[in-house]
This record gives structure tokens, C-alpha cells and sequence, in this order.
């Protein structure tokens, strides 16, 4: 395995911890981490209230191609929704209210992280993510 990408998991992973971090400041109980089923991968599950929240953390190191908030195309838009759906089938949840949240962390020269969590960031077709 290169370091370059060894470098890209590790800032994958810290950015994922700080996304946590601002979720439990939010009152966010974390349910699970990297969950992967058949439909793809889910970053965090968590609980905020009764609600079941999906979260994809996306974060970039610069702004150049406008940033992590494109990272966010519509083939892994319909992906987080197959994936969300289907977890929620699989733990029998799916009478629960969910909805998917993105959480972009800017990192700037400085070294700070800037955290923009968009709350039901990613519309989901029909009234609910039945599987």
C-alpha cells in the first residue's frame, strides 16, 4: 500500500472523528460507524431524538473543484439512499422517521477544520427510504 494512500485513510478517518465530535455536541447519539451493506457505505448512524439520521462526511483537504461539497454527485446521492434504505430494513426500522444529513470539514491552510452540517442534506424520492 502507497503512503499517499495510506495518508487519504488516515485523513478520511480523522475527518469522520471530527464529524462525530460536532454530532455528539449536537446531542447526536452515534449508532454506528462505516457500515457497509450491499447498497454501499454509511459513515455514521446516529439518533438525534426519535429520528435515525445518515450521515455522509465529506472533507477536502482545499477548496480547489469547489470543495467537498461537490463531492456529493447524484450516483452517490442514489446510492446513500439505497444504502440508508436497506438499513434501515435489515434492523427493522424502517417505521422509524430518517432522513440523511452531509457533514463537509474544509481544512484550511491554518490547519483549522471548518464543519458545515446540512441537515436532511440529500432529498429522498416518495414520502420515506422504504426498502
Amino acid at each position: 500500500m502507497t503512503s499517499r494512500r495510506v495518508d487519504a485513510r488516515q485523513f478520511g478517518r480523522e475527518s469522520e472523528r471530527l464529524a462525530e465530535r460536532h454530532l455528539r455536541g449536537l446531542g447526536y447519539a452515534i449508532l454506528e460507524r462505516n457500515v457497509r451493506l450491499a447498497e454501499g457505505e454509511i459513515d455514521l448512524v446516529a439518533k438525534h431524538g426519535a429520528v435515525v439520521v445518515f450521515v455522509e462526511v465529506k472533507a477536502r483537504r482545499t477548496s480547489a473543484m469547489g470543495g467537498a461539497v461537490f463531492a456529493v454527485n447524484g450516483e452517490k446521492r442514489h446510492r446513500l439512499i439505497r444504502a440508508a434504505a436497506q438499513y434501515l430494513a435489515v434492523h427493522r426500522m424502517d417505521d422509524q422517521p430518517s432522513r440523511i444529513d452531509v457533514v463537509i470539514i474544509q481544512h484550511v491552510p491554518s490547519g483549522e477544520a471548518i464543519i458545515d452540517h446540512l441537515e436532511n442534506a440529500i432529498e429522498v424520492p416518495g414520502h420515506d427510504l422504504r426498502w
